[in-house]
């Protein structure tokens, strides 16, 4: 059955609100978050310092182009240096942000309340599992049942004992090839959808082949595909028409690194970075195709590097900077506003 109490509102971390009070919404953010499903251990001594150093200005450049082998980058750990990060999307125009750190991830519902209370930002919080390499060590025992109903739980009743219910579900984290336990988890998600009336939200695999078997998945397990939210896709589908046939399924199409333009290597899959100019290009393709009301827009600040007071582009980004570029190139007040209020809501709201 779904989620009566919610049905027709946002579920925020502080208790449901009416959609209408959501106004411009990030969709994939991380507030808290613990990236360390990310460490590797470098074999050269001169490389595991960086392994160890603190993220300072003469340290970002190394530490950028080493993501996998700084521990302080991955950690957001501090409540008060979210609050001044966050505070400076609420000035430029912010209300919302979806915190997307599922299970895996260092998920901290009582955090996420404290910064929403300091700061007066609707924040909605995301569950289900994250990549593979961040499940639980029992993973390959738990049963997608016991999935399901977990996710469930966090939506209608709260996470463990703290009484704050997710609002979406996910990101649901995603590696190619496919998993046994990806697949499962994704089913898991599908019918915790039906159950609850919240949408997916997909971390897909970094792979062009991904995207249409996750959409498959989740539909053969009866997700509505309407209520389906594919993020990253900054990082594959270059060709237009793999990207329109993705579109036209029905599925929220996600911009979710603006901001993330670092030339100095590949991106975690392998795939070269894009740059804002770039996403920009895809997403004026899917409005000239007819797409508009699939459209999402965030940065993924999930890293020191990314915050404004070290140097990165911050939870800011879209309002201060992209949307005057998107008026320059011709984007209407009202296309901007469907992408940063209007799609969000729809996405946002429990059925």
């Amino acid at each position: 059955m779904n989620n009566q109490s919610s049905s027709g509102k946002v579920q925020t971390v502080l208790g449901p609100i009416e959609p209408d009070r959501l106004g411009v919404t990030i969709t994939h953010e991380h507030l808290v978050v613990d990236l360390g499903c990310y460490s590797i251990e470098p074999h050269e001594a001169t490389l595991k310092a960086d392994v160890v150093v603190p993220v300072r200005l003469d340290t970002l450049n190394r530490i950028r182009r080493n993501f996998r082998y700084n521990l302080d980058n991955r950690r957001l750990w501090d409540v008060n240096a979210c609050i001044q990060e966050v505070n400076l999307y609420k000035y430029a125009g912010g209300a919302s942000i979806v915190d997307v750190s599922s299970i895996g991830l260092g998920r901290d519902p009582l955090a996420l309340a404290r910064i929403s209370r300091a700061t007066d930002l609707n924040i909605i919080m995301g569950a289900s599992y994250y990549v593979p390499f961040s499940h639980p060590p029992d993973m390959d025992q738990r049963t997608e049942d016991e999935i399901a109903s977990e996710i469930i739980r966090d939506v209608t009743v709260g996470v463990g004992e703290t009484e704050i219910r997710a609002g979406v579900i996910g990101e649901v984290g995603v590696w190619w090839p496919h998993s046994d336990n990806v697949i499962k988890v994704l089913r898991a998600s599908a019918t915790a959808q039906n159950q609850t009336g919240a949408s997916i939200l997909i971390h897909p695999g970094y792979n062009d082949d991904s995207h249409h078997d996750i959409m498959d998945i989740l539909i053969g397990a009866e997700a509505d595909p309407s209520r389906i939210i594919i993020g990253h896709l900054d990082h594959t589908l270059n060709d237009y028409g793999s990207l329109k046939a993705l579109a036209d399924r029905g599925c929220f199409m996600e911009y979710d690194n603006f901001g993330s333009e670092n030339t100095s290597g590949a991106n975690l899959g392998g795939q070269d970075n894009v740059t804002d100019v770039e996403r920009l290009n895809r997403i004026e393709f899917l409005v000239n195709s007819g797409h508009l009301d699939k459209i999402l827009l965030s940065h993924d600040v999930c890293t020191k590097a990314k915050y404004y007071s070290y140097g990165g582009t911050g939870y800011a980004h879209l309002l201060d900077n992209i949307v005057p570029r998107m008026k320059k190139r011709g984007f209407t007040k009202e296309q901007i506003h469907t992408m940063l209020v209007d799609n969000p809501r729809r996405a946002l709201t429990i059925k």
